[in-house]
């Protein structure tokens, strides 16, 4: 007679977090149970039998994959300030970087013209000519978080052309094919474009679509910071979009909002737009929880917006988290002159409507992006409350959303449309990054007077299995990976 077996089979766990509520990513309702974790990724969920060398009780927490930050420029801030105290703190565990045609590489020596000073300094050990160069840096100092990285349109340009002010000639186009196939080739996810930007803006779509014809066929996606917000909106999506059609390549619309008082409302006209460019190509969006953009100090920006912010002033560092019609004041400069005196300068510009952003957020290929910009002297608060924001004053609070949809906007959302393989949801097998938070509390504390606060209710946080966060503090750990395309 064949001896009995034990009905289940014991295994030994790194890790098992018990009595948790399980959000899995995929916006499916959440169940109760455990989960346990071995060797960097998630073991089994559900009934969880055989031993740890840790358990954690998770009895009245939420449990879910890491979030995934869609939209970023901490490009440079993963090798100066590995901790990404700013973005683990609110539970994310991968960024991506490049975005609004902005990324580190292949920028090399050349100069940082604005919007590229966003996340290059002069610092000669943070410039890369490529991505292969950019991502050894990377593993050879690894992050606190995942990495996946876009190539900039706009870094191209700077890279390559004697003069911004034209569209690039036959040589100069060639010349960015070629530092797009490098980076493709070191593991870039795809390209971003950014022509709001005065080094994009002479860009025409003929241009933009030949340089990024390396992306044809390879699934690298486009991630577009159109040319127009405001007036030019729908204009600017379509352009954008047929760059998209014509290379056959999935894309996402940066940051989407429509700014300017006189068009409040016109969210309904652009998500209409999108949903009928979706029924025949793979395009989607990200979105920040603000009526808040910010960028660049710009004098027309500025006119767009109700009220002026200075993030950052490299003339008058003590204008920093001043607003500018205060000190239009002050200085009795106009505020055309007084944004000239400023420069270079970045400023944040509140020129939304609360139902345009509520209305997109709650669109359905709406991912979720902070954009933050983490050089600032006085950031947008995005860079530390985006996520949280979203899970407690639009999941739980405005009811926009049921948590397990919100928290797919983060995860199993982001990973699919940006290709990110075995992340952003929980399943064995998968990488274990994981966020464990509290769901009656969890909430932003950044605000635009005090916009570098921890966000509330985030209790621990897991980078490929190992512990990142924990009491309201970084462990020091630094598991983060860069995640190159096609990557398991």
């Amino acid at each position: 007679m064949r001896p009995r077996t034990n009905r289940f089979r014991m295994s030994t766990y790194d890790l098992r977090i018990r009595n948790a509520t399980i959000y899995d990513g995929s916006g499916a309702p959440p169940v109760r149970g455990d989960l346990a974790l071995s060797d960097g990724r998630i073991a089994a969920i559900g009934e969880c039998h055989g031993t740890a060398a840790d358990e954690l009780d998770a009895t009245g927490l939420a449990v879910a994959p890491g979030f995934i930050d869609a939209h970023t420029h901490d490009d440079r801030l993963l090798l100066a300030d590995p901790a990404l105290t700013p973005k683990l703190s609110q539970g994310v565990t991968t960024v991506i970087v490049g975005n609004c045609g902005i990324s580190l590489a292949p920028l090399g020596a050349r100069s940082a013209v604005p919007p590229l000073n966003l996340v290059a300094d002069e610092a000669a050990s943070q410039r890369f000519a490529s991505f292969a160069a950019y991502f050894a840096a990377l593993e050879a100092h690894p992050p606190a978080l995942n990495c996946a990285a876009l190539v900039g349109h706009t870094t191209l340009r700077v890279a390559t052309m004697s003069a911004l002010d034209r569209p690039a000639n036959d040589g100069e186009i060639e010349a960015m094919q070629s530092l797009v196939r490098e980076a493709l080739d070191s593991g870039a996810i795809g390209a971003s474009t950014g022509t709001y930007y005065a080094p994009a803006n002479a860009a025409t779509a003929g241009e933009i679509a030949r340089v990024l014809e390396p992306l044809r066929g390879t699934g690298a996606l486009i991630a577009s910071h159109i040319r127009d917000e405001g007036e030019r909106v729908l204009e600017s999506m379509t352009e954008a979009m047929d760059i998209a059609a014509k290379l056959g390549v999935r894309q996402v619309i940066s940051h989407h909002k429509v700014i300017g008082r006189a068009n409040f409302g016109r969210s309904r006209e652009t998500l209409a737009l999108l949903e009928e460019v979706r029924a025949k190509a793979d395009v989607c969006l990200d979105c920040y929880p603000y009526t808040a953009s910010s960028t660049v100090l710009r004098a027309d920006a500025a006119k767009q917006a109700q009220r002026v912010l200075i993030a950052w002033s490299k003339a008058r560092p003590d204008a920093a988290g001043r607003y500018l019609d205060e000190l239009a004041a002050e200085t009795k400069l106009d505020p055309d002159a007084l944004i000239d005196a400023l420069q270079p300068a970045g400023a944040i510009y509140f020129s939304m409507d609360e139902a345009d952003v509520e209305r997109i957020l709650a669109y359905p290929e709406t991912m979720i992006g902070s954009d933050g910009l983490p050089h600032d002297a006085f950031p947008h608060p995005r860079l530390w409350g985006a996520f949280p924001r979203v899970l407690g004053r639009y999941a739980r609070e405005r009811k926009l959303f049921p948590l397990e949809v919100a928290i797919h906007k983060m995860t199993g959302l982001t990973a699919d449309r940006f290709g990110l393989r075995n992340r952003g949801l929980l399943r064995p097998g998968f990488h274990a990054d994981l966020v464990v938070f509290d769901p009656q509390t969890v909430e932003d504390a950044a605000t635009f007077a005090q916009p570098m606060r921890p966000a509330r209710g985030i209790a621990t946080v897991y980078v490929n299995g190992a512990l990142a966060w924990r009491e309201g503090k970084p462990t020091g750990a630094r598991t983060g990976r860069v995640l190159r395309r096609g990557d398991s």
